[in-house]
């Protein structure tokens, strides 16, 4: 028997209780099922970001043979990126350096 989870006042107190208590005692975790949120659009945060300006109008160039504005194919490629390293298996230390210098002596890295 699961136990019952309390009525909260406020989301802090909620946020509260849920870091010191173990979901496990009440909810049956066999009984869930998951679910889809197809119309939830993802939070989005607003960013600087400083690029050398090769690299800036490479990427224009790109965009613009694909006809995609150049911001939506940054988050392409970070995307793909991103996705290809949280697959990887092994540490982060164990990448291969020589790509990452190649890249930073290209566009003249911080």
């Amino acid at each position: 028997m699961n136990k019952r989870i309390p009525k909260f006042g406020s989301e802090e107190e909620e946020r509260s209780f849920w870091a010191d208590t173990d979901s496990v005692d009440h909810i049956n975790w066999r009984e869930a099922r998951k679910v889809s949120f197809p119309k939830l659009k993802p939070s989005v945060k607003t960013i600087s970001l400083r690029l050398p300006e090769m690299m800036l109008e490479e990427i224009k160039i790109l965009a613009n043979r694909m006809d995609v504005p150049y911001q939506s194919l940054m988050k392409i490629f970070l995307a793909e990126r991103v996705e290809k390293e949280m697959q990887r298996t092994e540490p982060a230390a164990q990448k291969d350096e020589s790509v990452l210098h190649e890249e930073k002596g290209k566009y003249g890295g911080d």
